[in-house]
């Protein structure tokens, strides 16, 4: 059986547009970083026009999020666009962290928060610590998580929940089991 390509999300303008102005960048200033013109960016923010492959590795590259986070999923009805992300159908989006697999809940990036839900492997870490201007409270599923927020360290335990407010983070699962999360964060990073 074929498989046909992947197609592109039904929210990528909006979701471009989202990312763009998260990461404090005007439309002239991401065209001029990807060598385009505003007017092409504009337009792709618009769904008027498809960017091609190159395009969109460009844009990932400036955005710094996975290409696979363009992409939306086929089997997808369009009835459900923009209210239900389906459990097979979350986009992967990313972090640098080895052992950590995070997926996009939220249908798109055009809110004040994404949700999303975070795999930490057994023995994965995260060595340097991370700090961004948002606000993040997370939900432990499963699992258990080491985690050090400023200079104050905690093992969270499945059923426990947690916040961080623009503080240096860092985790660790040391542990045998995965740690599984749901983090909501506002505003959207990926």
């Amino acid at each position: 059986m074929l498989q046909s390509p992947p197609s592109f999300s039904k929210s990528l303008g909006v979701d471009l547009r989202a990312l763009r102005k998260a990461r404090g960048l005007t439309l002239a200033e991401m065209a001029d970083e990807l060598g385009r013109s505003v007017g092409w960016l504009s337009q792709v923010e618009r769904d008027k026009s498809d960017p091609s492959i190159s395009d969109l590795q460009a844009i990932a590259k400036c955005l710094d999020v996975p290409m696979s986070m363009l992409f939306g999923q086929n089997d997808t009805p369009a009835e459900e666009h923009g209210y239900i992300v389906r459990a097979g159908s979350r986009r992967p989006i990313g972090s640098k962290e080895e052992g950590l697999v995070e997926e996009l809940l939220s249908p798109d990036l055009t809110d004040d928060f994404e949700m999303v839900h975070s795999t930490f492997l057994p023995g994965a870490r995260m060595d340097t610590p991370n700090q961004r201007p948002t606000q993040e409270v997370g939900y432990l599923i499963a699992g258990r998580l080491d985690l050090t927020v400023g200079d104050r360290h905690f093992t969270v335990l499945a059923g426990d929940s947690f916040r961080i407010r623009g503080e240096a983070y860092k985790w660790a699962n040391p542990y045998e089991e995965p740690a599984v999360a749901i983090w909501v964060i506002a505003p959207p990073v990926y």
